[in-house]
């Protein structure tokens, strides 16, 4: 049984190849990723490069590693039933609170 969720490929067998920038500039042009998620990596990405020195690339690898991690995440169909226990959870907490 495929588990299908708004926002994840159907059928996703194996993880996007996400080693390079043009994958994951690729990954965010195809859909993959959150929404904004495309021109927020543009932008980090470019006030990376910015901030780094030709030594010294450590700010650029991280904001790779923040994709790269976003896109897997946004692919992940658990995702969906972890943010709706989230949400459940903190609408009882809520209503506990309030003497509901």
């Amino acid at each position: 049984m495929i588990v299908s969720t708004p926002h994840a490929e159907t059928g996703v067998a194996t993880p996007l190849p996400l080693r390079t920038i043009g994958d994951i500039r690729a990954a965010l042009r195809a859909g993959h990723g959150f929404p904004g998620d495309r021109e927020a990596f543009e932008a980090d990405l470019q006030r990376a490069l910015e901030a780094s020195t030709e030594t010294d690339l450590k700010a650029v690898a991280s904001v790779i590693v923040d994709y790269r991690g976003r896109i897997r995440l946004y692919q992940d169909p658990d995702f969906d039933i972890a943010v709706q226990e989230g949400i459940d959870l903190a609408a009882r907490l809520k209503r506990e609170a309030g003497g509901e």
